[in-house]
């Protein structure tokens, strides 16, 4: 990355972070289409669609002569970042299904080079049981979080209804405000008083966790060093949403809580198949997530608006969720662990830890420099 006169726009202290010497993370987003992937339909995209969503997509990052980096534009060449494997022909879906996982697996670990924008397409031309062809998006998360990239895929497709007009999403409902009153104005400082003294409690927890204290080692902790750069394969498991709405409305909690609840309950399982003491071992998940106090889609050209109240970029912060011990209970009712981890994840929700972490990382960066904050992020994801 050498110095250039014409690099002006600098790089965010979180677009820095996540592109260190020890810290390098991407975003992985899977279009699946229900018609095979033309080649002329890959470079439309590319070069119609997709660049001209963001600079960023056309900027490679640079240093200047006080040591700042900066994002410098620079000629992007479909060859360079579109790329098409190629496979056995006319094989079984079993057999395509795992020459897939075989490439995600292959380029999950491979680093894009810091000559050329940070992001790929790769263009799956072969049928799986899941699609006739799909488009995996490698964008780094130095280019922004989950919510600008997922944005900017979004923002390549068009409405099947009227292809004119804007896509657009349903708002999150928000509960309907009641009238003043004291039992109100009681409940709402129980609420905030208690939100507050979890907070406290969940933020020195938080950094004991992140500095002291380590998980037990399990089936899915090894406690070894340079595990991260181990090869790492994609699973994927579908759920069928008449059920989980069903256990949604038995239990009152969200779509989210029974997703996860049921992901964990399965981590559980696995724990404990390998290892038969593993289901009560202590395993804590380290949760990147989202600061953005949004309730509805937001597209791209709205986000990069001067005075956008969710701006393009990196707006997240990293919360510890125990997870929950399996009992012979909840064995034989999977339920209670499912309620046991909505629980859990409702106490997090109502807590500002996430708010108090995202400050102590911002603070990190400013006061010890990226490669220090980029290492303890390594630090705490190796002690989770």
């Amino acid at each position: 990355m050498d110095n250039f006169e014409d690099a002006t726009e600098p790089v965010s202290p979180s677009g820095r972070f996540f592109n260190t010497t020890v810290l390098c993370a991407y975003v992985f987003g899977f279009l699946e289409s229900e018609v095979p992937i033309e080649f002329s339909q890959a470079k439309y995209l590319f070069e119609d669609v997709f660049l001209p969503v963001n600079p960023h997509f056309s900027s490679i990052m640079v240093r200047d002569e006080e040591g700042e980096m900066k994002w410098k534009r620079v000629e992007v060449k479909f060859e360079d970042h579109v790329k098409i494997p190629t496979f056995p022909e006319n094989e079984s879906l079993e057999l395509y299904d795992q020459y897939f996982d075989d490439y995600v697996t292959k380029i999950l670990m491979e680093r894009t080079p810091q000559d050329k924008p940070l992001w790929e397409i790769h263009v799956i031309k072969y049928p799986t049981s899941n699609a006739a062809g799909t488009l995996i998006f490698k964008l780094h998360h130095a280019l922004g979080d989950g919510y600008s990239l997922v944005g900017a895929l979004l923002s390549c497709l068009q409405r099947a209804d009227d292809p004119s007009l804007p896509l657009s999403f349903p708002s999150r409902k928000s509960s309907a405000s009641s009238s003043p009153s004291k039992k109100g104005f009681f409940r709402l400082f129980s609420s905030t008083l208690f939100s507050f003294f979890n907070s406290i409690s969940d933020f020195g927890w938080s950094i004991v966790k992140s500095s002291i204290v380590e998980d037990d080692e399990t089936p899915i902790r090894s406690g070894e060093e340079g595990v991260e750069s181990l090869p790492c394969v994609i699973s994927n498991i579908s759920f069928d949403l008449d059920q989980v709405k069903k256990i949604k409305s038995k239990l009152g909690v969200t779509v989210n809580d029974v997703i996860t609840g049921a992901i964990f309950y399965g981590i559980r399982l696995y724990m404990q198949e390998i290892d038969n003491k593993a289901g009560k071992a202590n395993s804590t998940g380290l949760v990147m997530l989202s600061t953005r106090n949004i309730g509805s889609y937001q597209s791209i050209q709205e986000m990069m608006k001067a005075d956008s109240k969710s701006p393009w970029g990196n707006h997240i912060s990293f919360l510890h969720v125990p997870i929950p011990k399996l009992s012979q209970a909840s064995l034989s009712n999977p339920l209670e662990f499912v309620w046991k981890a909505q629980k859990i994840i409702k106490r997090k929700r109502k807590s500002f830890t996430v708010f108090l972490i995202e400050w102590l990382l911002d603070m990190e960066l400013k006061l010890r420099g990226h490669e220090v904050g980029a290492y303890m992020c390594r630090f705490k994801v190796l002690h989770d």
